[in-house]
């Protein structure tokens, strides 16, 4: 039986009029976490320099040596003295000085801390240079077409650029597959080296916007005020990116109307089957059933109002033949909203049957023989 390749996501086809929401920044996305939809766009491939949010990178990569076991929370970093010498916003690190791993992200993603972005980075790569190689292998793996990164802080460089688009692709990764950062970028107020030096963020979402996750500010004179703003509510999260901002309140009132927008207009659908799906007969096979599953990408955007419309038809077949494997598409899930099609969902074998063997064969045989006798 044939194994198939699904989608990552699915997806409606929605559209987005430049007038559904108003944005002065001269440059903007907004997109849905769970599908990677984008709901609203504005010169969202322009190259621009995109000051602190450049750290989006260098948490992801952290959080990926943390999930992996190269690095741990408790770990304790040395701050280097190339590490201290950054400027910029910072938690004034002294050379020699030890702070965890977990500190070291709560400084980056309250208060931007620069030192500490690049004393991960060397913990984590050995040295910043390294570290930067492997930002642009991931920007290059993700799909980030408009990226190069020469830093990991984001502090001004000659052909550092990225755009909103790519913003948004890094902080989707980010939140999709390591969601505990948010136990960081949440944080409103807070305080280190015992409780000496505070921490008030600069995402001032964080405080004022309903159900706000993160997640990373900059600004710098020459790339003004950018953003990448997150909020979740009701089972969705958004991602609003917000580029050269001509003033911080700016940035801010132009992710809260994206992100407010796609709240009050769209809706993240988990479809399931309206009822339990039924064990098909499997002929030869080493069991007489075999358990179908949906498919667990099974996540659908749609207009707000098209959820309370859809309506869901399943399709198997009474019977298969062995071997099956799992994962196998077995049938499928059809989706429709007033009569139009959606989406149609694999359904898939949820577990190994394989075709059963002579001896077994021989077995049944002799028992159906004693039975029958």
């Amino acid at each position: 039986m044939k194994r198939v390749a699904f989608l990552l996501c699915l997806v409606f086809v929605l559209t987005t009029s430049a007038q559904a929401v108003t944005v002065t920044s001269p440059s903007a996305l907004l997109m849905e976490k769970e599908t990677g939809t984008v709901l609203f766009a504005k010169d969202e491939h322009e190259k621009l320099e995109p000051a602190s949010v450049t750290k989006v990178m260098t948490l992801l990569l952290v959080m990926e040596a943390i999930d992996n076991g190269t690095l741990h929370y408790d770990d304790m970093v040395t701050g280097s003295a190339h590490a201290c010498s950054m400027g910029g916003s910072q938690i004034w690190l002294e050379p020699g000085e030890q702070l965890s791993v977990s500190d070291m992200l709560k400084a980056v993603c309250v208060v931007s801390a620069n030192d500490c972005a690049v004393a991960l980075a060397e913990q984590v790569a050995g040295s910043e240079e390294a570290f930067v190689e492997k930002m642009n292998e991931k920007a290059k793996e993700l799909g980030m077409n408009d990226t190069t990164f020469k830093n990991a802080t984001g502090l001004p460089a000659a052909g550092h650029v990225t755009s909103a688009y790519d913003i948004a692709l890094m902080s989707r990764e980010l939140l999709l597959h390591h969601p505990d950062i948010k136990k960081y970028t949440t944080i409103w107020m807070d305080t280190l080296r015992n409780g000496t030096s505070s921490l008030v963020n600069t995402n001032k979402l964080i405080r004022f916007y309903d159900g706000a996750t993160g997640l990373k500010t900059g600004s710098t004179d020459s790339a003004l005020y950018c953003l990448s703003g997150t909020a979740e509510r009701n089972g969705m999260e958004l991602i609003a990116v917000i580029m050269k901002g001509p003033t911080s309140a700016q940035r801010f009132t132009d992710a809260e109307n994206l992100l407010s927008y796609g709240f009050s207009t769209y809706a993240l659908a988990k479809i399931t089957p309206d009822a339990a799906l039924p064990p098909i007969k499997v002929t030869l096979g080493s069991q007489a059933t075999v358990q179908p599953v949906l498919s667990d990408q099974n996540a659908l955007l749609l207009k707000k109002e098209q959820v309370a419309k859809l309506q869901k038809s399943v399709s198997l077949p009474e019977q298969v033949e062995a071997p099956v494997q799992k994962g196998t598409q077995l049938g499928e899930l059809t989706v429709t909203a007033d009569g139009q099609p959606v989406t149609v969902l694999p359904i898939l074998a949820g577990e190994d049957v394989p075709r059963v063997t002579w001896g077994q064969m021989a077995k049944r045989l002799l028992r159906s023989a004693f039975l029958a006798g």
